[in-house]
Parts: structure tokens; C-alpha cells; sequence
């Protein structure tokens, strides 16, 4: 019997961390170089997997010159296969979003890889340019996991650091679309040299990104977990989490005006990002008659900028937070993304090559560091609806790549450099409704907190819980996270931290 009474005390303790974590066992400190189970394994996981695919989703630009001379391929082929390239991901984020909230972000995202991959092997037999548009389309389903990896981090790590975790993440994935700048170029110049000739030399290449990204899902499968406590299947099956349905999920997601403000100035960081991704490399290759090598490495810039800027935008969200919380957050997001804007237009303006690449250095640093501050506040917007806010967010970013394609770089309506100008326009008209984002128990850009007394965190979250699922505890956890989420209220009288059990959770 006392061994019996041991056990049960030493089932009822909780688990130990390697790093410090708030109530809901998210981290509440972000440690880049551990490899800690399961936080930081998740945010290696995450990443990577992410990079992997946006490796494979943009293998195609940097080799363009040599696959539209093999395939004969015009320039309204070309632009519609980069269109095709992130309109296909564009209904996958929404969908990815709600995987990620009713079966966890570890067997959605794994998932969505092992299916993508094999798009990524059969590019190299594409034959024509409808099949080569085929190949790009559903291989450019894979970018869904940019939700998964945002929703696995707003899952892992609280709200001081959750700004720069899901910066990092976001920032490092992107990276592959300014590694494969590099990377396809050298693979197919290898295998030429080697012994092949060119025309089958791409299409070997293409065994690289498809290998890594197939790797990449079954480390996720074995050594991810879902959340801190473990996998939702596990937890679900202990009574620990609740299913969700689907329906409720949808609603409290969809009926929130916030997402899909996020979601449209996403489309002007992010889908911006996609955009010059897929038109850079051919950019230059053709308006300063560079070498393909050369032209892939100035492109590569772009992408490679991630490393510092996105993670940067996340940052910087979490540093304004502590001071002017999720006002301090809105702000920043508006003026960098603005910012980023006006260097659009500057780089479309410059006629010489090292004015441009510049330019694009530096317009490639805001808009990027807007996409890491879009999802410091995406993590606020609802709690029991995150990964479909996250889904909407990112799936207005493929929105906005698909409608900028088709306006400014489909066929020879613009030349490219006009194009690129009237982006850097667009990307500042669509930063604005960013003022319109309201949150009644922390205030918005330029009207601070409701002065009604209900206008609290625990009234915001637990809004989207009927009484009856009150009364069933389903609510529960949004009530940790409204606890956890007084931060936001930055540096003012009577903005401290109440424990939970203070909290006014006796009114549900």
C-alpha cells in the first residue's frame, strides 16, 4: 500500500523541463543553440522541415534559363508556373491551419511532406510546360507548413518569446528560398561537369530538394512532439486535451476581423517574399546580362537575409511588447512593413547593378522583419481557433504572391522593373487596415484599451466558449493562456501578472 501511495505521488508531479515554463509548460525562455526536448527539438524540427520544403518549391527559378530553353518555354509559361508555384498552398494553409488545431502540428505537417514529395521527384520528367505547371503547383503545397510550424511554436513557447520563436522558425524555413539560389545552380553545374549534359543535368538535380525534404517529414514523425506534456493523440486519449469540432473551430476563427486584416498585410510582406523569389534570379540574369551563377547568387541575397531579418521582426515584436504591449507590436509592424514598401519602389527606380543590389538588401531586411512582426501578434488573435487564424494568415501570403504575379509579371504588360515599383505601392496601401486592428483589453494603434470592466483578457478568450462548455472545464486552457497573455498590457499600473487561481475563472 505505501508503494502503491509512492507511485500516485510521483504520478501527480509534474514534469521537468530544461528550460523555464509558465503554467501551460510553454517555454518562457528561447534558447537558439539547445536542442532541448521537446521545445527547442521542435523548434529544430520545425525549421528545418520548413526549409526543406521551400528548397524544393523553389529549385525551379535559379535554373529557369537552361528549363525554358529545354521545354520551350515562354514568358506567360514561366510566369504562370510561378503563379502556380503558391496559389496551390494558398487553400492548403487554411486547411493546414485547421489540421494543426483538431490533430497537432507534428502528424499535419509530416504529412503534407511525404504527400508534396513526390511532385518535387517528377519535375525532373516534366516534358512540357503544362506538366512543368503541374509539378511547380503541387509542389508549392508543401509552403503549407509555414502554419504548422507557426502554430507548433505558439504551442511550445510563451508570450515574452513567442514573437521571436515563431521569427526564427519562420525566418530560418524561408532561408531555403535564397539557399536554393545557391544550392541548384552548384548541384546542376556538379552534375554537368561530372559528365552530363545540360538538358538532363536539371532534371538530376532535382533528386536533391525531393531526398531532403523526404527526410526531413519522418524526423518529424519520430521526434516531434505536438505539445510540451506530448502528443495530442496521447493526451486526447488521457482526458488531458479535448477534441475539438470542426465547426467551432471554423467559426471562431472565420467570424475574428483580425485574421483577415493579417491575413491581407501578409500578402504585402510574405507573399512580396514569394514573388521575388520567383522573379529575382531571371531579373538580373536578363536585365544586366549576368552569368547564371552570378545572377542565382545576388538572388540568393534576398532569401539568405532571412537568417537575421525575419528573426529580427520577431524580435523587435517581443521587445516593444515588454514596453507598449500589443500596441508597441502593431506600431512596428506598420512602420517596418511601410518601410519596406518605399524600398520596393526605390529598387523598381535604380538603373545600375550595385544600386540594386543594395536596394534590394535593404528592402529585403523590412519586408521580411514585417513577416516576423505579423506573427507576433497572430499568436493573440484567438486562442481556440490559433491554427486557423495562422492558416489564414498564411494563406493570405500566397493570396497576395498569386494576385502580384498575375498583375505586374504575367506575360510583357510591365517590364519588371515598372512592376516591382507599383508592387512597393501595393505593399504600402495594404499595410494600412493594420489601424483598424482593435483588441478590446489592450487597444489598438490609436485608441487604447475599452474602459468597460468586462474588457479582459479573460473575457476576450473565454468569448469564444459557450456555457456549456464552461460548465464541462473545456475552457480551461484559454483561461491559462489569458493569464499568461497580461503582458500585452505592457508597462502600465495594474497590468501584473495574477496567478491563476485569481483569476476571475469562478464567473464561467
Amino acid at each position: 500500500m505505501e508503494i502503491e501511495g509512492q507511485a500516485t505521488v510521483k504520478e501527480s508531479q509534474p514534469p521537468k523541463f530544461a528550460l523555464p515554463v509558465d503554467s501551460e509548460h510553454k517555454a518562457t525562455e528561447f534558447r537558439l543553440f539547445s536542442v532541448a526536448a521537446p521545445h527547442m527539438q521542435a523548434f529544430h524540427l520545425s525549421w528545418v522541415s520548413f526549409f526543406a520544403c521551400f528548397v524544393s518549391t523553389f529549385a525551379a527559378p535559379p535554373l529557369l534559363p537552361i528549363i525554358r530553353d529545354n521545354l520551350n518555354l515562354t514568358a506567360s509559361d514561366i510566369g504562370n508556373a510561378g503563379i502556380a508555384s503558391v496559389s496551390g498552398a494558398v487553400f492548403a494553409r487554411v486547411a493546414m491551419g485547421t489540421a494543426c488545431d483538431l490533430f497537432g502540428p507534428r502528424l499535419a505537417s509530416a504529412s503534407l511532406i511525404l504527400l508534396t514529395a513526390p511532385a518535387v521527384y517528377f519535375t525532373s520528367i516534366a516534358s512540357s510546360s503544362t506538366s512543368f505547371l503541374l509539378v511547380r503547383f503541387f509542389t508549392g503545397f508543401s509552403l503549407s507548413t509555414f502554419v504548422s510550424t507557426q502554430f507548433w511554436m505558439s504551442s511550445m513557447f510563451s508570450a515574452p518569446v513567442v514573437g521571436t520563436a515563431n521569427g526564427v522558425a519562420g525566418g530560418w524555413g524561408n532561408l531555403g528560398g535564397g539557399a536554393t539560389q545557391l544550392i541548384m545552380p552548384l548541384v546542376f553545374g556538379l552534375i554537368r561537369d561530372i559528365g552530363a549534359i545540360k538538358f538532363t543535368a536539371w532534371r538530376i538535380a532535382f533528386f536533391i530538394p525531393a531526398l531532403f525534404q523526404t527526410l526531413s517529414a519522418f524526423a518529424v514523425l519520430i521526434f516531434g512532439k505536438d505539445l510540451p506534456d506530448g502528443n495530442f493523440r496521447r493526451l486526447q486519449k488521457a482526458g488531458d486535451k479535448t477534441k475539438d469540432k470542426f465547426t467551432n473551430v471554423f467559426y471562431h476563427g472565420i467570424t475574428n476581423y483580425r485574421g483577415w486584416i493579417l491575413a491581407l498585410s501578409y500578402g504585402y510582406c510574405f507573399g512580396v517574399e514569394l514573388t521575388i523569389d520567383n522573379i529575382v534570379a531571371e531579373y538580373f540574369y536578363d536585365r544586366f546580362d549576368l552569368k547564371l551563377h552570378t545572377a542565382g547568387m545576388i538572388a540568393a541575397s534576398f532569401g539568405l537575409a532571412n537568417i537575421v531579418s525575419r528573426p529580427g521582426g520577431g524580435m523587435i515584436s517581443d521587445a516593444v511588447a515588454k514596453r507598449f504591449g500589443m500596441r508597441g507590436r502593431l506600431w512596428a509592424l506598420w512602420i517596418v512593413q511601410t518601410l519596406g514598401g518605399v524600398f520596393c519602389i526605390i529598387l523598381g527606380r535604380v538603373g545600375s547593378l550595385g544600386a540594386s543590389v543594395v536596394v534590394m538588401i535593404v528592402f529585403s531586411l523590412f519586408c521580411q522583419a514585417a513577416c516576423g512582426l505579423t506573427f507576433g501578434v497572430v499568436p493573440f488573435v484567438s486562442r481556440r481557433s490559433l491554427g486557423l487564424i495562422s492558416g489564414m494568415t498564411g494563406g493570405g501570403g500566397n493570396v497576395g504572391a498569386v494576385l502580384t504575379q498575375l498583375i505586374f509579371f504575367k506575360g510583357s504588360k510591365y517590364s519588371k522593373e515598372r512592376g516591382i515599383m507599383l508592387m512597393g505601392v501595393m505593399i504600402i496601401c495594404c499595410t494600412l487596415p493594420i489601424c483598424f486592428i482593435h483588441f478590446p483589453q489592450w487597444g489598438g494603434m490609436f485608441c487604447g484599451p475599452s474602459s468597460a470592466k468586462t474588457a479582459t483578457e479573460e473575457d476576450y478568450y473565454l468569448s469564444e466558449w459557450t456555457s456549456e462548455e464552461k460548465e464541462k472545464g473545456l475552457h480551461l486552457s484559454s483561461l491559462k493562456f489569458a493569464d499568461n497573455s497580461r503582458r500585452e498590457r505592457g508597462r502600465k499600473e495594474g497590468s501584473e501578472t495574477r496567478p491563476v487561481d485569481e483569476s476571475p475563472s469562478t464567473k464561467v
